[in-house]
């Protein structure tokens, strides 16, 4: 590297070969963490163990179970089972179900989930976002007033479908695919769902026996007020009675964490004293509407029931993915957020294959989309669960209710079912999360409003497809506008910083150092070479008369992780226009990729390698020493 006091010399080796390139590409995008690391030293027998326990992470905590962790795992399991039930049946109701196909939903996916999960602390269920989209979009080809049977059948192959794409993506490692439904789009998203959701419950809190099938805040209104000689005073005074319960329960649990079971149990507590006034006040004569009839028995086989119909697939195929991918997003992240109380870590991808794998066997027994909701998995953590065996215990105390108790929930009124979910997702509308959005960062809080209102008063896919355009927006925005700096030295160091975030920083007006922070490509290679030229002019029109003008142009290109043709001939234009107005290019730290292109394009032997440099110290000291010589030869 000539003209620098440095010792390190710049690297100009060959470059490496295309299978090594690519293969190095592929094992950063799908294999970011290395997951098969654990098994580069293992042989035989052991390597076998390892990669058991790896793709099956039941062999890898079942041999340390002892009995000390099984009492924390039954109770957190009786404790989540008392909370399945009314939710299993609340949120059949509000997909429009069976209420029996809510609790098979709680029996067989959380089997699986015990044998192919990886989270301690995640419990398993059905959740009510999922349960009501499933609902808005199987519905338009076949409305369950119509064709019950049909409509039944059609949700378990979306279940069916989203079990496959959940389990493709994680095989595949494509949980990136997942990235694209960002906190702000699930925070507004949730929000806007709990809204409507809420709304949809005055069916079952007025006692309405005709409602729409639409879910938007103006719609569902307008069948309230349409309905209202439908009211029904009696059913009204109980599910707000219920409600203020359940509120109740949920503000001791707020005060007093400690007494977390007491807001878990009070679902149950709504249901069974609901269906004993039912049973004895026969409230069916003032116009209560009950569960009705829950036969005994486990999940029967539905695999003969999946419909592949032509007429009906592209519905059934849009509900599994756009569900799945909601599912996801908040099954991992709720997990993930557990596991980071606990100092440990969670893998996404196979947690996408435990969820794809018990949504595929649980379409085969009846059940319908499950995933991992918050309030289950958070009563699960403070009931101090150790293992998923929570799980296991939670599925034999649903066995034993479908087999034994089913009967008695058919007493179960609708609007405690209402109030139940009214209830929960009143803890779903996060406001603080919202304000917080508003004080960080605007465009996240425009992202997240999108969301909620485009879910709110429009349907709940326009507003994801609103957010996440948003989104990917403001992503391209980020790519084809990258930030650019220009660079001065900390007084007293040999480190060069931001000029705008360092204002102490010293310059030579006849030295711009500037800074790329992101691959230069063809999205942004016309606005970088443009902003270069720019800063150049700003810098002389900013410059002294005496401290004359930009004579030596540094790029630091430490920040530039990829280029690509039309970037690389950007920077050919750059350094012509710049040396035709004697101006020197000088390139600083080119990564491996970049410099790679920079050979083959042949860039290198154009610019010269003694214009390319290690640091940005190096590269000032040699253009100050250029400098200085032309003015003593002058």
């Amino acid at each position: 590297m000539a003209g620098s006091s440095s010792q390190i010399q710049v690297n100009f080796g060959e470059p490496r070969s295309f299978a090594k390139t690519l293969r190095s590409h592929c094992k950063e995008t799908f294999f970011p963490d290395d997951p098969f690391r654990q098994f580069k030293n293992e042989k035989g027998r052991g390597k076998v163990k390892k990669v058991l326990q790896y793709f099956v992470p039941i062999f890898d905590w079942l041999p340390q179970y002892n009995l000390q962790k099984f009492k924390f795992d039954l109770l957190a399991g009786i404790t989540i089972t008392t909370l399945a039930i009314p939710q299993g049946i609340s949120y059949a109701k509000l997909a429009e179900l069976p209420p029996i196909i809510g609790l098979y939903s709680s029996f067989i996916p959380p089997i699986i989930y015990t044998i192919f999960g990886s989270s301690k602390h995640l419990a398993v269920g059905t959740v009510a976002a999922c349960s009501l989209l499933m609902a808005e979009t199987i519905a338009t080809i076949a409305p369950p007033k119509d064709n019950l049977t049909l409509y039944v059948h059609l949700i378990f192959t979306s279940a069916l479908i989203t079990g496959i794409f959940q389990t493709t993506l994680g095989v595949l490692r494509l949980g990136i695919l997942v990235d694209f439904l960002s906190h702000s789009t699930i925070t507004g998203f949730m929000g806007g769902t709990a809204v409507i959701i809420c709304l949809q419950q005055l069916k079952g809190l007025l006692g309405l026996k005709h409602f729409t099938s639409h879910t938007d805040v103006v719609n569902v209104l307008k069948a309230v007020f349409k309905n209202k000689d439908e009211w029904k005073w009696q059913s009204a005074l109980l599910g707000v009675i219920f409600l203020i319960f359940l509120q109740g329960t949920r503000y001791v649990r707020q005060k007093k964490p400690k007494l977390f079971w007491v807001s878990a149990m009070a679902p149950m507590v709504v249901v069974v004293f609901g269906c004993l006034l039912a049973y004895f006040a026969k409230v069916e004569k003032y116009g209560i509407q009950t569960v009705g009839h829950l036969h005994k028995g486990l999940n029967p086989i539905s695999i003969q029931d999946l419909n592949f119909d032509s007429k009906y697939l592209p519905y059934v195929i849009k509900s599994g993915i756009i569900t799945g991918m909601i599912a996801l997003a908040e099954g991992i992240a709720i997990a993930r957020s557990f596991a980071i109380m606990e100092n440990q870590q969670i893998d996404g991808n196979k947690e996408m294959v435990a969820f794809g794998l018990m949504n595929i066997v649980g379409s085969f027994f009846s059940c319908y989309l499950t995933t991992g909701p918050f309030s289950k998995t958070a009563v699960n953590y403070n009931s101090g669960c150790k293992t998923p065996m929570a799980n296991l215990v939670m599925a034999i105390g649903m066995m034993l209710t479908l087999l034994f108790l089913a009967p008695v929930f058919s007493y179960t009124p609708l609007v405690a079912l209402s109030a139940i979910i009214m209830s929960a997702m009143l803890g779903l509308i996060n406001y603080e999360e919202f304000f917080h959005l508003l004080k960080v960062d605007k465009f996240d809080f425009c992202i997240c409003m999108a969301c909620f209102f485009g879910v709110a008063f429009i349907s709940m896919d326009y507003g994801l497809i609103l957010s996440v355009g948003l989104a990917l927006l403001r992503a391209l925005l980020y790519v084809a506008r990258p930030a650019t700096c220009k660079l001065g030295k900390i007084p007293d160091s040999v480190l060069y910083r931001d000029a705008e975030q360092y204002p102490g920083v010293t310059t030579d007006p006849r030295i711009l150092a500037l800074q790329l922070g992101s691959p230069i490509y063809y999205a942004n290679a016309n606005y970088i070479r443009e902003r270069i030229l720019r800063w150049i002019r700003d810098e002389e029109d900013n410059s002294n008369p005496e401290g004359g003008v930009v004579e030596h142009v540094l790029l630091d290109l430490s920040g530039v992780s990829s280029i690509d043709m039309t970037g690389i001939e950007s920077l050919a234009e750059v350094y012509k226009l710049l040396d035709s107005k004697r101006i020197k290019v000088k390139l600083i730290n080119p990564r491996i990729e970049v410099m790679e292109k920079l050979i083959r394009s042949h860039f290198v032997e154009k610019i010269g390698k003694e214009s390319i440099f290690l640091t940005v110290q190096d590269a000032v000291e040699e253009s100050s020493f250029s400098l200085n010589r032309d003015k003593s030869n002058f």
